[in-house]
């Protein structure tokens, strides 16, 4: 069965799409058989530059994990070619996919060479059917490039969250956009409370003390506090936002949470949560913020020169969402005037950042690459869920409703729920590819 046949003729009933979306469709849907060889795109992040694979420190791999806390299955393909634990986000990782596609009598190409005129991503992406990319290392998927990509049918992000995406673009070009929802949404969820204890507690620059030989406690207990009593918040509650929240209660803090999509009174009872219909007015109170909503057209800067001022002076603001939520410059000044009293997360823009990114030498910062949802335990989740909507698209089979951001031409599944039409992606161009080599 034809997938693309499928999608043109669910373009047909769709009456905000023009006679162009629907020549698009059907063009593609010549190029879709089942029988045909499809070329699949990999953009991963570099090895190791300890080689591969590496030692892991457990012998007995990852928990295993078959439903999330809203019941929702874990990803459920036919088969994985990997063991559970392993390191498979990069280039030689291969998402644990090679074997699959390969033997399916596809062609399958994995790069780290993701950005710049030129680069290996661009070269492949002239026929390439389908592409895969994660947030963490992500190809970004721009108007011009996917403009130049003729044959393609999907991007799929192995991961959370599709702003590489142009999403207005792949809407008008009839590309679907897929990702892996909820496959690493609770290994989000711990990295921001570690980073909201470590800003609160002061922890990097007390352990930079011992590091040093030092053994001054005055030095790293003049910026600690307990995070008992604080007024948190969380920008978003979705399935991070809620769990942050979940994690956050034993701590015996005053919970706050402001989403478009109110939680249910009795979650909101059960676990003393305030509810905010402005993020504005709600950050006037909170000393702990964090973002967890999802970049589009009408979130990108969200906090700038001006929203910046709303904050209650000393916050501590921890973003693992993404980079372009916030402007690069409002967050350094804020740390130097003293108007943060710190800042945490994983995401940057573009990503990878340049080596003199601003953010690299803020003072008062727990900055790490982005880390948060690509751990062992949740790439084994995003590779299984990659290669359950690769089997899904081989076989012309609709894929899970939450996977779905564009499907035929318009905003679908997650993508309906968390987004916006429009393009996050302006400034991408500044992303330096594999910057551990430089």
């Amino acid at each position: 069965m034809l997938r693309s046949t499928v999608a043109s003729l669910r373009a047909l009933r769709n009456p905000n799409l023009t006679k162009t979306h629907v020549a698009q469709a059907y063009c593609r849907s010549f190029r879709s058989s089942s029988a045909m060889t499809n070329k699949v795109l990999c953009v991963l992040y570099p090895d190791p530059t300890t080689g591969y694979p590496p030692k892991y420190p457990r012998d007995d791999g990852i928990p295993a994990i078959e439903k999330y806390p809203d019941s929702m299955t874990t990803p459920s393909p036919n088969a994985i070619d990997y063991n559970p634990g392993e390191l498979l986000g990069c280039v030689s990782g291969g998402l644990g996919l090679r074997r699959f596609v390969e033997d399916a009598g596809h062609e399958f190409v994995v790069t780290a060479d993701k950005d710049g005129e030129g680069c290996e991503f661009e070269q492949h992406l002239k026929d390439a059917h389908y592409v895969i990319s994660q947030p963490f290392y992500p190809a970004y998927l721009t108007k011009e490039r996917i403009g130049m990509a003729s044959n393609l049918k999907a991007a799929i992000t192995a991961g959370i969250g599709s702003d590489h995406v142009d999403l207005q673009a792949a809407i008008d070009h009839m590309v679907d956009v897929s990702e892996v929802t909820y496959c690493n949404s609770i290994s989000v969820s711990e990295h921001v409370v570690m980073m909201i204890l470590s800003l609160v507690r002061n922890y990097i620059p007390s352990h930079e003390v011992v590091k040093g030989g030092g053994w001054n406690i005055a030095d790293c207990v003049q910026r600690a506090y307990d995070v008992e009593g604080m007024k948190v918040g969380t920008v978003a509650a979705g399935r991070i936002g809620l769990a942050v929240l979940k994690r956050m209660h034993p701590f015996d803090c005053h919970l706050n949470y402001c989403d478009r999509h109110r939680l249910p009174l009795d979650i909101e009872k059960k676990y003393n949560l305030t509810y905010w219909d402005d993020w504005k007015e709600m950050v006037k109170e909170m000393d702990v913020v964090t973002l967890n909503c999802p970049l589009h057209a009408e979130t990108e800067h969200m906090i700038n020169d001006d929203t910046i001022q709303l904050f209650k002076r000393g916050v501590y603001l921890i973003n693992t969402a993404r980079g372009k939520l916030c402007d690069r410059d409002t967050i350094s000044n804020a740390l130097k005037d003293g108007l943060l009293a710190g800042y945490a997360g994983d995401v940057w823009f573009p990503q990878p950042p340049s080596a003199d990114h601003v953010w690299r030498d803020m003072s008062f910062h727990g900055m790490t690459p982005h880390t948060s949802g690509t751990t062992l335990s949740a790439q084994n989740r995003y590779a299984a869920g990659t290669r359950e909507i690769l089997e899904c698209y081989f076989s012309g089979r609709p894929i899970r409703e939450p996977y779905q951001i564009v499907t035929s031409g318009a905003l679908a599944g997650a993508g309906a729920h968390s987004y916006t039409e429009g393009n996050a992606t302006g400034g991408s161009e500044e992303a330096v590819g594999n910057i551990h080599t430089r």
